[in-house]
């Protein structure tokens, strides 16, 4: 075995390949071997070998003389146990709420300072957004953004601060004694806004789905046309689908811990 495979890091075969399959955004259908070059920054011989080996492990394929994601990471992604778990345990809420309100939900878990959309359930007509299953977003001016982080630990909510709050529309919050105050008030009635911060003429209604020890394992929400949406008739279905979901993780847990425990 050469040296460079037994190192650690970007510089390990692993490593190496995770940067080329970290290439790829949210838009890309595929990828030229050039171009994957280009962002990659590794030689392009090397390129070429790593999408070679990828490739006979199914984790990309050609397209042309484009190289795009494959199927078996797809795959296995679907059996990540927090999310398939979490998403089994609030599909039926989820659908009860798209049902009832008519407008855009989300599912949305914490994944360091940023979060990740587990599900997205959308009406033919309703506002375009820029969500979309796996993709990520910004904790501070999205309604599951902030009602994941007013759950969160202190120093998570001191890193986004640090880190800038990012203007994204003229209505987004930039001051972080705003942003504090809302996240403060998150706390108290379990509901999170974003009146057109993230996107223009879009409000969203949020709520914290809880564990038993009062954190955030993840977010709902409704989205909809800023002239049509109104928060106050939502709200009460979103925090009863929140609860919903949060019990059944719950009952999840308990049965998990049963299904563990030695016959008397």
């Amino acid at each position: 075995m050469r040296s460079s495979d037994r190192d650690d890091g970007p510089n390990s075969v692993i490593g190496r390949a995770m940067t080329v399959l970290a290439c790829y955004g949210s838009g890309d259908q595929g990828l030229s071997l050039a171009e994957l070059t280009r962002r990659s920054g590794l030689a392009k011989p090397t390129v070429h070998r790593l999408l070679v080996e990828l490739a006979t492990w199914r984790l990309v394929e050609r397209s042309g003389r484009d190289w795009r994601l494959g199927m078996q990471l797809f795959e296995l992604g679907q059996m990540v146990p927090r999310q398939r778990e979490l998403r089994n345990a609030a599909m039926p809420f989820l659908n009860d709420l798209h049902q009832v309100t008519r407008g855009t939900v989300h599912l949305a878990i914490l994944d360091g300072a940023e979060l990740v959309y587990l599900e997205k359930l959308a009406r033919i007509g309703s506002p375009d957004l820029p969500s979309r299953v796996g993709g990520r977003g910004p904790l501070h001016c999205t309604g599951v953004g902030k009602a994941l982080l007013a759950y969160s630990s202190d120093s998570l909510v001191s890193a986004v601060v640090a880190n800038g709050l990012r203007r994204r529309t003229p209505y987004t919050i930039v001051a972080p004694g705003i942003l504090l105050k809302q996240l403060t008030d998150i706390r108290h009635c379990n509901i999170a806004y974003d009146r057109e911060e993230s996107t223009i003429g879009v409000t969203c209604v949020a709520s914290p789905v809880l564990d038993n020890r009062g954190l955030a394992v993840a977010a709902i929400s409704v989205s909809g046309s800023t002239t049509y949406l109104k928060g106050s008739q939502v709200e009460p279905a979103v925090q009863a689908a929140a609860l919903g979901i949060s019990r059944q993780l719950r009952t999840f847990a308990q049965q998990e811990v049963r299904s563990f425990s030695p016959a008397c």
